[in-house]
């Protein structure tokens, strides 16, 4: 199976199939993953939920505006849901991964040396993600450590939203 891609596109040119395909995957699957994963934790009195947003979800660049504002939804959702349901003990979040280094990006870069000189020039860090530093950060939000932190975008990004 093939990952989900939204490519880049003007907001006028957005073909509406591309924008439905970017809302079912990116903010219907969350709310519908959340909503099952509530019930569940709900009735035990605990548990921890770690959505999956993105920097898209904390910033807005050119021709990106569908999957970006699937993204913002996501940090919606986290953050309603999160106040609602810490007081039942539950703890939601979000991750806000950056550009990871994954197949994806990959086979979206492919032999656009152009592109990834762009992309590494907004890099603090100077290098892509790994998936293992996205995977430590939401361990982390289910963790004890965590035990305080509710309904948090936690940016997972080598520094591209801080400047």
């Amino acid at each position: 199976m093939r990952a989900f891609r939204c490519p880049p596109s003007d907001a006028a040119d957005e073909p509406i199939e591309s924008y439905e395909r970017a809302t079912a995957v990116n903010q219907r699957g969350v709310w519908a993953c959340m909503k099952h994963e509530l019930r569940i934790m709900r009735a035990q009195g605990s548990g921890a939920i770690v959505n999956c947003s993105s920097l898209g979800g904390l910033v807005g660049l050119p021709g990106r505006a569908a999957y970006h504002g699937t993204k913002h939804a996501v940090i919606g959702m986290t953050r309603s849901a999160g106040v609602e349901y810490a007081p039942r003990g539950i703890r939601i979040n979000a991750v806000c991964p950056g550009t990871v280094d994954t197949p994806m990006v990959q086979e979206m870069l492919g032999g656009q040396s152009d592109a990834m000189a762009e992309i590494m020039k907004q890099q603090p860090i100077g290098r892509l993600g790994r998936a293992e530093e996205v995977a430590a950060a939401v361990l982390w939000l289910c963790s004890p450590a965590a035990s305080f932190v509710i309904g948090v975008a936690l940016p997972v990004d080598g520094g591209f939203t801080a400047h």
